[in-house]
């Protein structure tokens, strides 16, 4: 493939938006996402878009791309009902179709191609700019978001989540859109990461001009980097979309106290959580253990009679699971954290080392978690994933919730309370696949505890949540650990870990080896 480029990167063309009354309420849904929005962004403007899980963030980030309710989408366009106008430069936004590039939540959707050069290249392809350029582009964009130590013939299948998110906005930024659309952009990495993708996108912007529209919980991000907030509530029929609109400091200086209730991070602000209840044992029992244990998610690979083992993403890993304690697992993006936790929930076989069940646990199932079958393992182990779309397995929320307790023959009972407890209750005919990012990553919560586990495990639970779902759902884990369930999570997330306390298992970073 092409050397990298020296060339400099040409100015593009920065997109205007305009919404007058624009709506939309998702098929199945009583309520509108987005209602009776009114907004114009000036071309090359930095807009941080806030608001509480389920204000329709997500859905107007969609719209924009031109990637809303098309008419193949299960039949999403037929029944959705859309209200107003939406225009990018004075024109529907799916006639603008290459004027933006969106990066999702969920940075798996994204992911087309199996080496990371090739689909760092798709997005420029497919805009047919020329080959030349392009390798130019992609070298150029794997600096900016810190991924060019990987080669690019490396499989897209090997990398951590928050690798596949710097993916993403490699491949938005090799487009050189007039719109740059970021959906929670730093939520899955490292604090390093974090400033590092920041400081990338925020390069590109000074480089091209482009607009910008942003959306993260975590205002102090960002704040510095864009011209204006707007802040949306969610939609209802008698309120505006917009909430608050202006200049980074005015906003969070005027309306600090409504930000909060609104659930928005403003810097400084940790919301307050339940502590752990007086009396509750300092010393549980011993429920699971990783012993010298080595993990990969590759297989082992057959060379005529012998088997060859995968190259471990990590090893030489102890740990305790305890019940009653917690357990955060932290380390830099690509230490394989979300790998160990997969390993230690019986779901994928260690490379090398041990997982071991005590009694207490096992339970007359044995000592291996990944020998035990699916119904033995979802009533001991609970494993929420990164990405909360590989769990859901029915088209509707109450039925995602019923699934366990109906095959086990128990746990039924749960379910209206976790319904409450996790802020669903309204949710309970919605599709799971049309949820917001946070109430998808409640509603994966909810549906391992409806089986209650012994054993939580949770990767990234905070993705997604404003500080209002964040305080209910850290308050919730605390009473699970007063019960004696033992919870484990994988997190870049400080103030989650504080609250929930226990002990920190910290995974350093491979070794790098050169392209």
């Amino acid at each position: 493939m092409p050397a990298p480029s020296q060339h400099g990167s040409p100015a593009v063309r920065p997109a205007a938006v305009s919404a007058r009354g624009w709506g939309w309420r998702h098929a199945g849904r009583t309520r509108p996402a987005v209602h009776a929005l009114d907004l114009d962004i000036r071309p090359g403007e930095r807009v941080l878009l806030l608001g509480s899980s389920g204000a329709g963030k997500s859905t107007l980030l969609h719209a924009l791309a031109g990637v809303l309710g098309d008419a193949d989408d299960d039949g999403e366009a037929a029944e959705s009902d859309e209200s107003g106008s939406l225009l990018v430069d004075g024109a529907p936004p799916r006639s603008q179709r290459g004027r933006a590039g969106l990066m999702q939540q969920d940075p798996e959707t994204q992911v087309v191609l199996s080496r990371v050069g090739d689909d760092v290249a798709f997005g420029a392809e497919n805009l047919a700019v020329p080959r030349d350029t392009i390798w130019a582009r992609v070298h150029e964009a794997l600096a900016d978001v810190g991924l060019s130590h990987l080669s690019l013939d490396h499989p897209t299948s090997a990398l951590s989540g928050g690798q596949k998110q710097r993916l993403a906005l490699a491949g938005i930024l090799a487009m050189r859109p007039g719109l740059i659309l970021l959906d929670e952009p730093t939520a899955n990495l490292d604090p390093a990461g974090v400033l590092e993708v920041r400081d990338a996108v925020a390069r590109c912007l000074d480089k091209t001009g482009a607009t910008l529209v942003v959306v993260e919980h975590r205002v102090g991000v960002w704040k510095d980097v864009v011209d204006r907030i707007v802040v949306l509530q969610p939609g209802a029929a008698s309120d505006p979309a917009v909430l608050l609109d202006g200049p980074p400091d005015l906003v969070l200086e005027s309306a600090r106290d409504m930000l909060k209730a609104a659930g928005v991070w403003v810097p400084g602000y940790v919301p307050a959580t339940r502590s752990r209840a007086a009396g509750s044992p300092a010393d549980g029992d011993l429920l699971l253990a990783a012993d010298n244990l080595a993990v990969s998610r590759e297989r082992p690979r057959r060379s005529r009679f012998r088997k060859i083992p995968p190259v471990p993403v990590q090893e030489g890993i102890d740990a305790q699971v305890i019940s009653g304690q917690a357990l955060a697992i932290t380390g830099p993006n690509g230490a394989g954290k979300s790998t160990f936790a997969l390993t230690l929930g019986g779901l994928l076989a260690p490379v090398a080392g041990t997982v071991g069940a005590e009694p207490r646990l096992g339970q007359g199932a044995g000592p291996d978690p990944y020998r035990w079958k699916a119904e033995q393992l979802i009533e001991r182990i609970g494993t929420v994933f990164q990405e909360p779309e590989h769990q859901f397995v029915t088209g509707r929320v109450l039925d995602e919730l019923q699934f366990g307790p109906r095959h086990l023959g128990h746990g039924a009972e749960r379910v209206d309370e976790l319904l409450e407890r996790l802020r669903l209750t309204g949710l309970v005919g919605a599709n799971p696949y049309t949820l917001s990012g946070g109430e998808k990553r409640r509603l994966s919560v909810a549906t391992v505890l409806a089986a209650s586990p012994r054993v939580l495990i949770l990767d990234e639970p905070t993705f997604g949540q404003d500080a209002n779902t964040w305080a209910e759902l850290a308050s919730f884990l605390t009473e699970l650990l007063d019960t004696g369930t033992a919870v484990v999570s994988v997190t870049h997330d400080a103030e989650f870990t504080a609250a929930l306390g226990g002990a920190e298992l910290r995974l350093s970073a491979p070794e790098r080896v050169a392209p």
